[in-house]
């Protein structure tokens, strides 16, 4: 019998870095427009989600529970970013996760709709780019052709037992990535790519966060949000 029930949907937000290269404290917690990137992307992700999970820096999540109330579920984060998913993913029971950098603050909801509906496809699913810049191989100083190069951006959509199975295959052989999709694609596992959005700018650098006020301005002129 095939079951009717929509899928459960899950925004994990690991938020439990630094920020030692913007130099500015815990990167969660820095603000733009007045406003904390954590709450910024909570507030993008909680009317597209069933539930939003944050992980925090230890210490923290009293602010964090503050900020946030009763919008997400706040868990800390461990002590690499793979160590704060599986935390995170140890907090829900959803069907499909999506895991959203909170350095991303800005998250348009057609980028979430292709992201989910391609996980329903595949089972696993990233929003990414096209490279604009030129590309060279430190190797051999050979231009690399751009079309077939992609800029990988979240959120990175899973079924959350996929996704479950790669972090634990990745512990168990100590394997290290810089992304939840590059863990599946160790299993074997397809990744499709969905189109993202130049507002997806993850804020990592004192530009980008210069940058990100540019994007404040565009992204509540899209939402109709004031100022």
């Amino acid at each position: 019998m095939v079951s009717l029930r929509r899928p459960r949907l899950a925004a994990l937000l690991p938020a439990a870095g630094s920020g030692v290269r913007l130099g500015l404290g815990p990167k969660a917690y820095v603000q733009l427009g007045g406003v904390t990137l954590l709450e910024h992307a909570v507030t993008a992700l909680v009317d597209l989600v069933d539930e939003v999970i944050v992980a925090v820096p230890a210490g923290t999540e009293a602010t964090a529970r503050e900020l946030l109330g009763d919008t997400a579920t706040v868990v800390v984060g461990g002590s690499s970013r793979q160590a704060t998913v599986r935390a995170l993913l140890a907090a829900t029971t959803a069907d499909v996760v999506l895991v959203h950098d909170a350095a991303r603050p800005f998250v348009p909801a057609v980028v979430v709709e292709r992201v989910v509906a391609a996980v329903a496809r595949v089972g696993a699913a990233t929003a990414a780019l096209p490279v604009a810049d030129t590309i060279v191989s430190v190797a051999d100083g050979a231009v690399v052709p751009r079309d077939a190069l992609r800029a990988v951006q979240t959120p990175q959509g899973f079924r959350r037992e996929l996704l479950a199975r790669a972090h634990d295959a990745a512990m168990t052989a100590g394997a290290e990535a810089t992304d939840d999709a590059a863990l599946v694609r160790l299993l074997g596992a397809p990744v499709a790519l969905v189109e993202g959005s130049p507002l997806l700018h993850k804020i990592t650098t004192e530009a980008d966060l210069a940058l990100g006020e540019a994007l404040l301005t565009l992204w509540r002129a899209r939402r109709g949000a004031p100022g």
